[in-house]
């Protein structure tokens, strides 16, 4: 498998590990999960996450699904590019 196949499927464990089989995260879980899995990349402070969690929450029903995630991820991916591209004097 390549490297970013297992990138992919990590995600996806990550995201299962906090969100259990009802596939949906909660506010609480969500922090858990940043802090716990994206602590380099993300300070959680109660009104950032209040914020955070009500732009991904797309459809309103107080849980991030696995689509409203990715999204999280994409916006992360895409801050970190810069710091982590083959350009980016150090």
């Amino acid at each position: 498998m390549s490297e970013l196949e297992s990138s992919i499927i990590a995600i996806i464990h990550v995201f299962h590990k906090y969100s259990g089989h009802k596939c949906k995260l909660k506010k609480a879980e969500l922090k858990d999960l940043i802090n716990n899995e994206m602590s380099h990349f993300i300070i959680v402070k109660n009104q950032t996450l209040n914020e955070m969690f009500a732009d991904l929450d797309q459809n309103r029903d107080l849980e991030i699904d696995f689509q409203e995630f990715i999204v999280l991820i994409a916006m992360v991916t895409s801050a970190c590019h810069d710091l982590f591209s083959p350009d980016h004097n150090h």
